[in-house]
């Protein structure tokens, strides 16, 4: 009979220590997606570490991952995800939603486009979410949907902040 495969448990004790693991996970030919998501996880949230990258929106448009893979760790607070099918070929009608659930500080999600689209959004009006998110590999545009008639619509990706900083031409209000 043969043995499982062992993968190294890994295990981020610093945000610094996450970013120097996720650098050598993803300089192999081959990526575990359960091993990346198991990383992500062990992390436990430090706001005195990530605080100066931190930026804020109330939430995100129904949209998919661009055939990337999506991790999505929660750093403060709760996040709703809405996870949906996929519009029909023609894009008419309302977007099926095909589950909900809310994710709490130090929890990690999955998605690609294969499970479907999503949306992520912070229900609360007094309490401040934060997510640190990795797209591999990573995407310059993805697709956004209308719920009400599945209609598409390509958008451009943008950055609030790089590095801390909020990059130029970005609104603040």
């Amino acid at each position: 009979m043969e043995q499982p495969v062992q993968t190294e448990v890994w295990k981020a004790q610093t945000l610094q220590e996450l970013i120097q693991i996720l650098h050598h996970l993803f300089s192999s030919d081959k990526v575990s997606i359960e091993e990346v998501h198991a990383l992500m996880e062990s992390y436990e949230s430090n706001p005195v570490e990530w605080m100066k990258y931190a930026q804020f929106d109330q939430y995100s448009s129904i949209h998919d991952h661009t055939d990337s893979h999506c991790f999505m760790k929660i750093l403060q607070g709760n996040l709703k995800e809405t996870l949906f099918e996929w519009p029909g070929k023609k894009g008419t009608g309302a977007m099926t939603k095909k589950s909900e659930r809310v994710l709490g500080e130090n929890q990690c999600a999955y998605i690609n486009d294969s499970i479907g689209l999503h949306r992520v959004e912070n229900t609360s009006h007094t309490e401040s979410a934060i997510s640190l998110h990795l797209y591999s590999p990573s995407f310059d545009s993805c697709n956004t949907f209308d719920q009400r008639t599945g209609h598409k619509h390509k958008v451009k990706m943008t950055f609030y902040s790089q590095f801390g900083e909020r990059t130029p031409g970005v609104s603040t209000s």
